[in-house]
């Protein structure tokens, strides 16, 4: 499947000089006017000299957070205006989550695709109205869901007019505070003809901390890197910052922008062997 050719908004998601897989990347949440810029910048760099198709991920605002007191953005209408101005800037599909119906046609105005976070993937009217808006919708698989069921996912959005569809695996809850990544579920959600992307950073989360910070096992990103492209996922997902330890989200999951171009490097040779055979 040319998912190239079923998505008219991600035609910029094509490099005819390869067949690599495409990435989804940036910072968890858009916490500055200036940060997401340079980040985008350095990812697009490294992505036109490794030839993969970009898209850039960030947050304009996040809604699920363990405490009250943890930073959820800079104001909705800032974030966006700011990732409107990156794909108008950069000239690249652009990606953030949406978390309740009357987001949707609002940050539809500014981005490419919109993202349906794993918790509430199973909520029909947030699936009805992101469809709607003609957009691509990514849909998380959930962490309580098998990828079987992801089937309905998709039937929601086709059923309300949605087209464009890509699903994303981001690990399997196992125990209370930890993930575990089945990748059995690539091939099993590909039979919904849709794209499977492979979210190497969420994954390695650990959820559910006494202290209501989730926390992360970064130095496992490569290993789930490696295993998602030698099975030909379709996409990889990451969140990347210049400094995870200060950032205001995620950081304990991100991978250091400084390591990206190597480790992207890395996972296009695996890709590009493992998916010639």
């Amino acid at each position: 499947m040319s998912y190239h050719t079923l998505y008219p908004h991600l035609q910029q998601l094509r490099h005819t000089e390869t067949n690599n897989f495409f990435l989804i990347a940036g910072p968890c949440v858009i916490e500055d006017e200036k940060s997401p810029f340079e980040i985008c910048e350095r990812l697009l760099d490294i992505t036109e000299r490794l030839h993969i198709p970009f898209a850039f991920k960030a947050s304009y605002r996040k809604a699920n957070r363990s405490r009250v007191d943890s930073f959820t953005g800079i104001g909705d209408w800032e974030g966006l205006e700011i990732l409107g101005k990156i794909r108008e800037q950069f000239g690249v599909p652009v990606v953030t989550d949406i978390h309740n119906e009357t987001e949707a046609a609002t940050a539809a105005q500014f981005v490419d695709v919109l993202q349906i976070p794993a918790f509430l993937c199973r909520q029909t009217s947030l699936l009805a109205a992101a469809a709607e808006t003609g957009r691509v919708v990514n849909v998380k698989k959930g962490q309580f869901l098998s990828p079987e069921a992801m089937q309905h996912a998709v039937d929601k959005v086709h059923f309300f007019g949605g087209r464009e569809v890509m699903l994303t695996e981001r690990g399997t809850t196992f125990g209370y505070q930890d993930l575990v990544v089945d990748f059995r579920s690539v091939p099993l959600m590909r039979r919904n003809n849709v794209p499977v992307v492979v979210d190497i950073t969420h994954s390695l989360q650990k959820p559910n901390q006494p202290d209501g910070i989730s926390g992360g096992n970064p130095e496992m990103i490569e290993t789930i890197g490696r295993a998602a492209v030698s099975i030909c996922c379709d996409g990889i997902f990451m969140e990347t910052h210049p400094d995870p330890k200060n950032a205001k989200s995620d950081g304990a999951n991100m991978l250091p922008l400084d390591l990206a171009e190597s480790l992207l490097d890395r996972l296009v040779k695996i890709h590009q062997v493992a998916c010639s055979l």
